[in-house]
């Protein structure tokens, strides 16, 4: 009897010691993943942290804060922004007030965008003074600030780092390569003599505006230029002190007539003085001064076969309705015009770059040249607004 009971007690230990065991082995292997997984997550920490665009899957985020967002060149911009922002992958959000006119508006929209912390803003500011409180805080925060058209002019806080607009200059000098192509002007050109000079025309509405004082020096410095090539020593340029480099008995003469206010009427009155010179060419150095001068010459009908200006070279700045209708008829020569979807563009690409820590620089948008051959071409047809 003994005996069987020290056989079932040693039977009951075995038995106990076989379930311990087996309980025992899931506990270590649960134990060896748990160390492997830690071991991984240490590999990984030593590696270098991807960019927080890839880890997080967010687009950089930009707001665009144009000066106005109804008129067709505002949308041109928008949709260059738009275009650079799906290149680039960042987010951009477009927007500006109804009227140039509502700088209360533009600035609650741009403190409504400052407030959801962007990478980097672009802007084309309606008052400098409005928003100079926004721009020392993005300066603070070290958010750069690209500015875009105009731009923010006269920013003293160093947040604008860089801005994308047209060099108008530069933009204006195509209308003087484009007079050197046209047969008329240049045989009037070699041919012109101290005796009967040839008068070529620049008609700007002021001589105060950037945008505008700087196209008529684009204009006037290329024309000279071309017409040295043709008359060397014999070319004037007249009528306005701040351009005014005369000569004596010159054989071409640019004369450069500026409007005494920015009015319609007045801009005409100084077109009709123009025309009265017998230019062989005239160039207007923007819309306002294109809706002038179309009023001194009947809306264009004066420019057609036929009519009192027949044979006159014109050439514009800018678009409208009347501007690409005097194009479409062959009226005018043809115009310039800014290209806002290149500006809408290179204004989001700056602020990737400076929103990067690269550095930036202004960018010129260019300008492009448009007649009757072109004007209803797809990306001309974008940039001549009504």
């Amino acid at each position: 009897m003994k005996k069987l009971i020290a056989l079932l007690l040693a039977l009951v230990m075995v038995l106990a010691l076989a379930a311990c065991a087996a309980k025992t082995e899931p506990a270590q292997t649960e134990t060896t993943d748990t160390k492997t997984e830690e071991t991984k997550t240490e590999e990984t920490k030593t590696e270098d942290p991807a960019p927080a665009e890839e880890t997080t899957g967010e687009k950089m985020y930009i707001p665009v804060m144009a000066k106005g967002f109804q008129h067709q060149f505002w949308q041109a911009v928008a949709k260059g922004s738009e275009d650079a922002a799906n290149d680039l992958g960042v987010e951009i959000y477009f927007d500006g007030p109804a009227s140039e006119t509502e700088i209360d508006a533009q600035v609650n929209m741009v403190k409504t965008e400052l407030a959801k912390n962007p990478k980097a803003m672009a802007l084309a500011a309606l008052s400098t003074d409005a928003v100079t409180e926004i721009l020392e805080e993005c300066a603070e925060k070290n958010i750069p600030v690209i500015g875009f058209d105009s731009g923010v002019p006269g920013d003293t806080t160093g947040a604008v780092k860089a801005t994308a607009c047209t060099n108008n200059e530069n933009a204006a000098a195509i209308a003087a390569d484009k007079f050197n192509e046209n047969e008329t002007v240049v045989e009037a050109m070699k041919n012109a003599t101290s005796d009967n000079p040839v008068i070529i025309g620049c008609l700007s509405q002021d001589a105060v505006s950037a945008s505008v004082s700087g196209r008529t020096t684009g204009f006037v410095d290329e024309m000279a230029k071309i017409a040295e090539t043709y008359q060397p020593g014999k070319v004037s340029i007249e009528g306005h002190a701040k351009w005014e480099k005369k000569v004596d008995a010159p054989a071409i003469i640019i004369e450069v007539a500026i409007s005494a206010t920015t009015e319609a009427t007045s801009v005409q009155t100084a077109a009709n003085s123009l025309l009265g010179m017998n230019p062989v060419a005239i160039f207007c150095s923007n819309e306002g001064a294109v809706t002038g001068f179309l009023a001194a010459v009947s809306d264009g009908e004066d420019l057609a076969e036929g009519g009192k200006y027949a044979g006159l070279v014109v050439a514009g700045f800018d678009a409208g309705a009347a501007q690409k209708n005097a194009v479409r008829q062959g009226w005018f020569y043809g115009s310039v015009t800014q290209d806002p979807y290149q500006i809408g563009y290179q204004a989001v690409a700056l602020a990737v770059a400076a929103a990067n820590g690269e550095p930036v620089a202004d960018v010129d948008t260019g300008a492009q040249w448009y007649d009757a051959s072109n004007i209803d071409d797809e990306m001309i047809a974008l940039l001549v607004y009504d």
